[in-house]
């Protein structure tokens, strides 16, 4: 599904969606077919369920916008992590 047609069937809507295929391009990713999970009124649910989802398996690329944007892109970011100190 096409962003466009998201934002059609999801007037003013949080949505969960899982990119199907995206590229990136200087360190935007970009978001070309998507599947929409579910759809929310309020963004709190929206994060819950992402959490959830991301949990479960982190490497598929989820995603929460809000239909009101004309258009998506992601900035990424490199993952810095958080290290323990060896004991």
């Amino acid at each position: 599904m096409k962003w466009e047609q998201v934002r059609e069937q999801y007037p003013e809507q949080w949505v969960l969606v899982e990119a199907i295929s995206a590229h990136s391009e200087n360190a935007i990713r970009y978001i070309d077919e998507l599947s929409v999970i579910s759809n929310f009124p309020d963004s709190t649910f929206a994060w819950k369920k992402y959490k959830k989802l991301h949990l479960a398996d982190p490497s598929r690329e989820y995603y929460i916008f809000h239909t009101d944007h004309e258009e998506i892109e992601v900035k990424e970011q490199n993952f810095m992590g958080v290290r323990r100190r060896l004991q």
